[in-house]
């Protein structure tokens, strides 16, 4: 398309200068290079979405394979620790509401860049904290995922505004950094933080210097304040992009989906090693089995995503996903340690509802600016929907004295998550559904 525009321009200038002598040689130059720039940005962004990808998660997944340590050096106690596994998600719903506004003001680039560079700063500072102990440590944490929140929403805000015609491969390429950031964190923290000498605030501060390199890619785009490439030719005028969110019923299908994904997912993270080992499995092979679990997120959250987009409803793959997270729920019920394999790998299938779910958010709504509300308020209400699914789960647990509970409870909340994702699935988009 930008080799086109390129041979129509010069074709332009072209006749222009054989009628007219004030065109010279220096104007003919210049033409060339507009498509040539506009290419070298968009790989920009590429890179940029890469990086950004790679930081939402590191932060949450790193502290989670330091939690004794960091227990012992802040002197933190069990239930300190306990209620910090659920301030994630509450950043992240609390937070992510702020995001359609500052991109309205700022623009979605220069506000992920400024959450790539809250997520340095956070991450560098909070293992530092000294007498400021717990609170110093939260405060730093809530700075971190306050930039994760903000870049989670946007992320399929720029995606819509600069890939609209590639947005199942684009959020494919992000979710799988996502993935890949996620695992790689929980894998490499602590083996990392041995070869830093033992120190956990090393091994923490570490991924500092990750979220850092993702500032880089966006610093000379927040200048550009043209139009996307995308946004280059004229289009009729869209409608205003107030859109009266809660009014729809697939924004609302959306949120609910978008919850109770996040709840199985938080669950999985948070105890599934720990049913492994309930049931005999070593600490170390349950450790590989929860890394198996996350693993599978990153080929599987390139292809859902091509394959969502393909397709007039999403449905099918929101039914897929289900099966496969109720069968993991059965081995894990009937025979957690004979089937511990072929268990992860369900539920790690299952949790591909992931990027499903961030796939829908960006073909459900027409507009960039719909895009951003209707990412904001899946993202937020899911988010508040996730917060009581992993205490629940362990109060269950300590009250059963066993995992029958748990696991039923895992299993009920998959079925309204396969029919909301349905409905979230259905051909239309929020700005039809309000105008009616």
């Amino acid at each position: 398309m930008m080799d086109g525009m390129a041979r129509e321009e010069t074709r332009t200038m072209k006749s222009t200068s054989d009628h007219s002598p004030a065109v010279n040689d220096s104007q003919k130059a210049v033409v060339p290079t507009a498509p040539r720039t506009r290419a070298w940005t968009t790989r920009l962004v590429v890179v940029g979405i890469v990086l950004s990808a790679l930081n939402l998660r590191p932060a949450i997944t790193s502290f989670g394979a330091l939690l004794q340590e960091v227990r012992d050096g802040l002197g933190m106690s069990g239930s300190v620790a306990g209620l910090l596994t659920s301030v994630p998600p509450l950043c992240f719903a609390v937070f992510g509401v702020m995001a359609p506004r500052l991109a309205r003001r700022f623009g979605p680039v220069a506000v992920v860049c400024a959450g790539m560079a809250a997520i340095t700063a956070g991450l560098l500072v909070r293992p530092y904290v000294g007498a400021a102990g717990t609170a110093g440590f939260l405060t730093a944490s809530a700075l971190a995922l306050m930039g994760i929140a903000v870049s989670n929403v946007l992320m399929p805000v720029i995606v819509k505004r600069w890939f609209p015609d590639r947005v199942g491969s684009m959020t494919g390429l992000y979710s799988m950094a996502l993935a890949l950031g996620t695992s790689a964190a929980a894998a490499v923290t602590v083996p990392l933080t041995q070869a830093l000498g033992g120190d956990w605030r090393s091994g923490l501060a570490v991924w500092g210097a990750l979220a850092a390199a993702a500032v880089l890619p966006w610093i000379p785009l927040v200048r550009d304040r043209g139009p996307a490439p995308a946004e280059q030719a004229p289009t009729r005028a869209e409608p205003s992009p107030a859109v009266r969110i809660t009014r729809s019923r697939t924004a609302w299908a959306l949120a609910v989906f978008f919850g109770l994904q996040a709840t199985a997912a938080y669950i999985t993270m948070g105890w599934m090693a720990q049913i492994f080992r309930d049931a005999g499995v070593p600490a170390g092979t349950a450790g590989l089995l929860l890394a198996v679990t996350m693993v599978m997120g990153v080929p599987l959250a390139f292809v859902i995503p091509r394959v969502a987009t393909g397709l007039p409803h999403q449905g099918p793959i929101v039914l897929a996903l289900g099966v496969c997270g109720l069968a993991g729920y059965a081995g894990l019920y009937f025979a957690p340690a004979g089937g511990a394999w072929a268990w992860a790998v369900l539920l790690g299938v299952s949790n591909c509802a992931f990027p499903l779910a961030l796939t829908l958010v960006g073909m459900r709504a027409r507009t960039a600016a719909g895009v951003a509300q209707l990412s904001a308020f899946a993202q937020s209400a899911g988010y508040l929907i996730s917060i009581p699914g992993p205490l629940l789960v362990g109060v269950l647990y300590q009250s059963s004295g066993g995992w029958g509970l748990p696991i039923a409870l895992m299993t009920a909340l998959m079925i309204p998550q396969m029919v909301v994702g349905v409905l979230a699935g259905r051909d239309r988009t929020v700005e039809d559904e309000v105008a009616r």
